[in-house]
């Protein structure tokens, strides 16, 4: 049996869109499209993968009102986690793709994302109200973003290959318990902010891969909120803003002294979700199941020593 996230598996049994997330259409022209994405869906498709994204979405919402083919369809420009929501852009021509990815860092002016996050035990640790976050970024072999600490060394005792990276953060809310975050990103690195929040104590709420010890929302607490550029082609300077749940900026002010703990904390050995019986498990494997692959049994390995949200 496959190896399953605990907060994956939670998803599947209680979220009520689960696999059928609908994204919003914010702005669209002959030449892109902005979106708001829904958290739970991925951008893209990832090689080899068929499964439901963002951009499969739009472009079935386009086919149906007859705007698909050959040349006009959605390109993507850049992505967003699977587990973030928010503002999101795709380009609906290759000309437009090349364009917009070429001219990034010049035609988008701001990209402000909001994120809840859970607060460091040790008050030393507390972040200023403001400031920049530039520590280099690794991936473990997971493709899992994270600071490595000095001096550590990776499965084959090398050196982590690092990316420089460069968040800059401000506190909307710093509450008792947890902090809401404003942020933007210099660089735009895989996990970046996720990474960067949890190497300085301040994992998000909601993120298992990072050791969260809340999750409220029974989401990632991380929500793009605004996009603002330049269009490539009318030269129009374009603002679009989504809110993130209002219940955020109310959970960091009063604080979560009494939080239940997250599923992949409270489930069995924290590895993984499910109703079955440690003995019945057990049992399962006396009687021939397939134990886990040593790909798999890494990853568990991996999440439960927290090695990632170093």
């Amino acid at each position: 049996m496959a190896y399953v996230k605990a907060s994956t598996q939670y998803k599947r049994e209680h979220k009520a869109d689960y696999g059928r997330e609908q994204i919003e259409i914010l702005y669209e022209d002959q030449w892109l499209c902005v979106i708001n994405k829904p958290s739970g869906l991925l951008s893209v498709p990832y090689p080899g993968s068929k499964v439901r994204t963002a951009q499969s979405v739009l472009e079935e919402i386009l086919r149906k009102k007859g705007e698909v083919n050959g040349k006009h369809k959605p390109y993507v420009v850049h992505r967003l986690d699977r587990d973030t929501s928010g503002v999101m852009m795709f380009a609906l021509t290759e000309q437009a793709q090349k364009i917009i990815m070429d001219t990034w860092h010049q035609m988008v002016t701001e990209r402000l994302y909001h994120a809840l996050a859970e607060n460091p035990k040790n008050a030393k640790q507390f972040l200023k109200d403001e400031g920049l976050i530039d520590d280099p970024l690794a991936q473990n072999a997971h493709n899992v973003g994270f600071v490595p600490k000095k001096g550590e060394k990776d499965k084959n005792g090398r050196d982590f290959k690092t990316v420089n990276a460069r968040t800059h953060y401000k506190k909307i809310i710093s509450g008792p318990t947890h902090t809401l975050f404003e942020l933007s990103l210099d660089t735009g690195k895989k996990n970046q902010i996720r990474a960067h929040l949890a190497a300085h104590g301040y994992p998000l709420a909601g993120d298992e891969e990072h050791r969260a010890k809340t999750d409220a929302f029974h989401r990632l607490c991380l929500h793009a909120r605004s996009l603002e550029f330049d269009h490539p082609f009318t030269g129009e300077h374009m603002v679009f803003e989504v809110p993130e749940p209002e219940a955020w900026a109310d959970y960091a002010k009063k604080g979560d002294v009494h939080a239940e703990k997250p599923v992949w904390i409270s489930s069995e050995g924290g590895r993984a979700y499910g109703s079955k019986s440690q003995s019945r498990k057990s049992d399962e494997l006396k009687l021939g199941q397939k134990r886990l692959s040593r790909k798999e049994a890494a990853h568990m390995g991996f999440i439960q020593a927290g090695k990632n949200g170093r």
